[in-house]
């Protein structure tokens, strides 16, 4: 079954304008680009036939060629990210059984994620896509709400049923846990990781769809597909060790640092 991964990059983010081309000092010392360092994830992992940055942006488009990523340019017009993949799949007139989308501001996520990802949706022919969901320690949980009471949007939490199907997806934290709770302790929240893995024809749908209401309260892209009824499958990875972080706001630069370096990650 082959797949491939498209990662789509916009320079005009709304809380962080450039982010893509934002550099990243690994362990090592070395600065890479935020758009660098997803493809980098992008390219360790095993069995994709095809890795893809979409982008509208020139800028993006240079640097992402000058470091050798195929690119694949898309309207301005494209809302999120799932809407820029799936134009790239119809521009390109991509066949793969399974599409990635790999969001440019997550360059931590561990191979093994989007492995879990697409052996996920193979599982479920019901549905329509798969996205990973990370079990929140009393630590990440904390981190959450700090963020959420600095006024910043970090981290989105998921909340799914005994089937792992989706219910809701949002950038408060829920579902409510009164705790407390220890750094290390397992949580009864999960940590959306924003990577999906689509049906060709459910990406194909989407971008037919208007904007769902509570995909434009929240600014979440996946609600459109539980809006129109599709059955999203959460699949539960583990981190093994690794922290994860999205890089959402400037102040996300250094803790992703950080992170890079105690994980020993150039």
């Amino acid at each position: 079954m082959s797949v491939t991964i498209i990662i789509p990059a916009r320079f005009a983010s709304t809380r962080y304008p450039g982010k893509p081309l934002v550099a990243l000092r690994g362990a090592g010392g070395e600065a890479r680009s935020l758009i660098r360092r997803s493809w980098d994830a992008a390219m360790d992992v095993p069995g994709i036939d095809r890795v893809i940055v979409a982008t509208d942006d020139e800028r993006i488009r240079d640097h992402a060629r000058g470091f050798g990523a195929e690119v694949a340019m898309t309207s301005a017009t494209c809302r999120n990210g799932t809407e820029r993949v799936a134009e790239a799949v119809a521009n390109l007139g991509l066949t793969s059984e399974i599409v990635v989308n790999l969001q440019g501001d997550a360059p931590l996520t561990p191979a093994w994620f989007i492995e879990d990802l697409v052996t996920g949706l193979r599982a479920d022919p019901q549905a329509a896509l798969a996205t990973p969901v990370l079990n929140s320690t009393g630590r990440m949980r904390a981190e959450l709400i700090a963020d959420r009471q600095a006024g910043r949007v970090g981290g989105t939490t998921a909340v799914f049923n005994d089937e792992m199907q989706a219910l809701y997806f949002s950038k408060e934290v829920v579902p409510y846990a009164a705790g407390p709770f220890d750094d290390d302790e397992p949580t009864p929240v999960h940590h959306h990781v924003g990577v999906y893995a689509y049906r060709p024809e459910a990406l194909a749908d989407y971008a037919g769809w208007p904007e769902g209401r509570l995909e434009k309260l929240e600014g979440l892209e996946q609600l459109r597909f539980l809006e129109q009824g599709r059955r999203v499958r959460c699949v539960l990875v583990e981190s093994r060790g690794r922290e994860f972080w999205e890089l959402n706001n400037p102040e996300d630069v250094p803790k992703l640092e950080q992170m890079m370096l105690r994980m020993g990650l150039n």
